[in-house]
C-alpha cells in the first residue's frame, strides 16, 4: 500500500478536494497583479520642464507658455529633461523657429523648478509622485529589480522553511505578508519605502506559489495532477487579464495596489481552514497528526468509516517507499560533480534564465510599443492560452527537446526583427511581440517538465530550485537592461532577442526524454549521456505523465 492508496481511502477527488484546490487557485488569480503591476503603476506619463517661476503671474496660454519654455525634440515634441535658461520671447511671433539647435542657440538648462505631467490618460504613478525621470529614470527601473530580489529571497527562505515546519503555517504567513506589504506600499511617503515594502510582496509571492502547488499536489491523487496543475496554471493567465480590467478602471497607483493587496487579507482569514499536508507530517515524524487530518478529509467527503480505519501501523507501511526516497545526503554540488550532471545543470541554467530575462523583458516595457497599455495588457496575457496549448501538444509528438530549443529561438528571432520594424509601425511591432511573448510562456511552460525529466529522483529538488533561481535571477537583470537603451537604443533589444537563441542552440545538446524513463540516481543520468538506456515500464510511463503537471509552478 502506498500513501495514494490511504488518500484514495478517504476519497482521492471528493468534496474536500475540490474545495480544497478552489480555494487554493483564487489567490493565484492575484498574483500575476502582483508580477506585472509596475507596468501600471510605474507607467512614465509624458512630461516636460515646469514652466519659469515669473511667468506665472503673466496672462498666457498653456501653450504659449510652453512654446517659451521648453524647447522641441527632432520629432517637434517638447523635451523632456531641459528648458530655456530664460524665456524665449520671440518665439511667440507667427513663423518664429525653435532657437534651442545651430548657431545663436539659446541656453538651455535642466529642470530646476520640477515637471509637468500630462495625467489625461493615467491617474498618478510613482513617477510623477517622486518624479523618477530624466536623471533619476533608473530608479523606476530599480523598483522593479529589488521587488524580484525579494522573489529570490523568498524562494530561498520559504523553500526551507516549509520543509521544516510545514506548508500550511509558510502559506499563511505569505498571505499576510503580501497583505501587509502591499498595504504599506500604496501608503509609502518615499521611493525608499516602496522598494522596502514591494521586497516584501516579492517574497511574499514565493512563499505563496511554493505552498500553494505543495498543498494542492499532496492532498490530490497522483491521476489527476495533471489536470489539476493545467487548470490551476491557467487562473495565472487569467489573473493577467484581470490585472488590465482592475488597472483600467483603478487609475490611481495607490488605490491600484490596495485593490491588488486587500484580498490577500480575506485570503489569510480563510486559510485557516486549510489541512496541512499528511504527507509532510508523515514524513516529519507526526502520526498521529497525520492520521487526524486523513480522517477530517474523509469525513468530510462522507467517508466515515472507512477513514476510521487508518491507524499509525497502516499510515507506517505506506510511507516506506517515501521514506526511502529521502534517503541519503544530497546538496546542490552535486549537480556539478560528474561531466553530464554538470553539463545538463548548465545549459538547463541558460535556459531558465534566458526564458525568464526576455520574458520581464517584454512583459514589463508595454509602453515602448505605442499601444494602449490596458490592451496590450490583455493581448499579452490571452496569448498564453494558446501558447500552452500548443507547446504541450508539441512536447507529446515532438518531444521535449526541440520543443525547448524552438520556442526559445523563435522568440528570440521576433525580439531581433522588431529591431528593423519602424517605431511608427505599431502593428507589426506589437504582433511581432505578442508572438516572442508566446513563445516564451511556452518555454516556461517547457522547462518546468523537462528540467523535472531530466533531473534524478535523489536530487530532483535541488535541481528544481537551481534552474528557478537562475530563472529569478534573469527577471532581476531585465529592467536594468532597459537602461542600456539611453545610450543605444537598439541594444535592449538585441540582448533580449540575442539570450533566447544563445540559449535554444544550447538546448539542442540536452537529452531528449519523450518516452524514456525518469532517472533514479546520478548514474541513471551519466548512463543516459554516455548512451546508454532501458526499455520504460507501465509504472515509469505513469510517472512520466504526472510529471507534466509540474509546470503548475509557473504561478510562483
Amino acid at each position: 500500500m502506498a500513501f495514494g492508496d490511504l488518500l484514495e481511502q478517504v476519497g482521492g477527488t471528493g468534496r474536500f478536494q475540490v474545495l480544497h484546490v478552489t480555494l487554493l487557485s483564487i489567490p493565484v488569480l492575484m498574483l500575476a497583479s502582483h508580477n506585472l503591476l509596475q507596468n501600471f503603476v510605474a507607467a512614465v506619463p509624458a512630461h516636460y520642464c515646469s514652466l519659469h517661476a515669473n511667468l506665472s503671474h503673466l496672462q498666457l496660454s498653456p501653450e504659449e507658455a510652453l512654446q517659451v519654455t521648453v524647447p522641441l525634440d527632432p520629432k517637434g515634441r517638447p523635451q523632456r529633461c531641459r528648458r530655456y535658461a530664460a524665456p524665449q520671447w520671440h518665439l511667440l511671433a507667427e513663423n518664429a523657429s525653435d532657437g534651442a539647435e545651430g548657431p545663436g542657440a539659446a541656453e538651455l538648462q535642466g529642470c530646476a523648478d520640477g515637471w509637468s505631467y500630462n495625467m489625461s490618460d493615467m491617474g498618478s504613478t510613482i513617477v510623477s509622485d517622486w518624479d523618477l525621470v530624466c536623471d533619476l529614470r533608473s530608479l523606476k527601473e530599480m523598483g522593479q529589480t529589488v521587488y524580484m530580489g525579494g522573489v529570490l529571497v523568498g524562494a530561498l527562505v520559504f523553500g526551507a522553511l516549509s520543509d521544516k515546519y510545514g506548508r500550511r503555517i509558510l502559506l499563511l504567513i505569505s498571505y499576510l505578508l503580501m497583505a501587509v506589504s502591499g498595504t504599506c506600499v500604496a501608503y509609502s511617503t518615499s521611493f525608499s519605502y516602496y522598494c522596502l515594502f514591494r521586497f516584501g510582496c516579492g517574497m511574499a509571492l514565493s512563499g505563496l506559489g511554493l505552498n500553494t502547488f505543495s498543498l494542492i499536489v499532496e492532498w490530490i491523487p497522483t491521476r489527476v495532477r495533471t489536470v489539476v496543475g493545467t487548470a490551476t496554471g491557467y487562473c495565472y493567465t487569467v489573473g493577467q487579464l484581470l490585472l488590465a480590467v482592475i488597472a483600467y478602471f483603478i487609475r490611481d497607483w495607490r488605490w491600484l495596489t490596495l485593490a491588488v493587496s486587500l484580498p490577500f487579507y480575506v485570503f489569510f482569514l480563510y486559510s485557516w481552514w486549510f489541512h496541512e499536508s499528511s504527507r509532510w507530517l508523515a514524513l516529519s515524524n507526526r502520526p498521529e497528526q497525520a492520521i487526524k487530518n486523513l480522517q477530517s478529509v474523509g469525513r468530510f467527503n462522507g467517508r466515515h468509516e472507512e477513514a476510521e480505519k487508518i491507524d499509525v501501523k497502516r499510515l507506517e507501511e505506506s510511507m516506506k517507499k517515501e521514506m526511502s526516497c529521502t534517503q541519503g545526503s544530497h546538496t546542490v554540488l552535486d549537480l556539478f560533480r560528474t561531466p553530464v550532471m554538470r553539463r545538463m545543470t548548465l545549459f538547463l541554467s541558460a535556459v531558465w534564465l534566458s526564458t525568464s530575462f526576455a520574458y520581464y523583458g517584454l512583459a514589463m516595457d508595454l509602453q515602448k510599443f505605442g499601444v494602449d497599455i490596458y490592451l496590450i495588457q490583455v493581448i499579452f496575457g490571452a496569448v498564453d492560452i494558446p501558447a500552452k496549448v500548443v507547446i504541450t501538444v508539441s512536447m507529446s509528438f515532438l518531444g521535449r527537446r526541440p520543443s525547448q530549443a524552438g520556442a526559445l529561438i523563435i522568440a528570440g528571432i521576433t525580439i531581433l526583427i522588431n529591431l528593423l520594424v519602424p517605431y511608427d509601425k505599431q502593428t507589426i511591432r506589437t504582433c511581432l511581440a505578442v508572438v516572442g511573448k508566446g513563445c516564451l510562456a511556452a518555454s516556461f511552460n517547457c522547462c518546468f517538465l523537462y528540467s523535472g525529466e531530466l533531473y534524478p529522483t535523489i536530487i530532483r529538488q535541488n535541481g528544481m530550485g537551481w534552474v528557478s533561481m537562475m530563472a529569478r535571477v534573469g527577471a532581476m537583470l531585465a529592467p536594468m537592461v532597459l537602461l542600456t537603451g539611453d545610450h543605444l537604443p537598439w541594444l535592449p533589444g538585441l540582448i533580449y532577442g540575442g539570450a533566447p537563441i544563445v540559449s535554444g542552440v544550447a538546448a539542442v545538446f540536452l537529452p531528449e526524454t519523450l518516452g524514456t524513463p525518469l532517472p533514479d540516481s546520478i548514474q541513471d543520468v551519466e548512463d543516459r549521456g554516455s548512451g546508454k538506456s532501458s526499455k520504460m515500464s507501465a509504472r515509469e510511463t505513469i510517472m512520466l505523465q504526472d510529471t507534466e503537471g509540474s509546470f503548475l509552478k509557473q504561478a510562483a
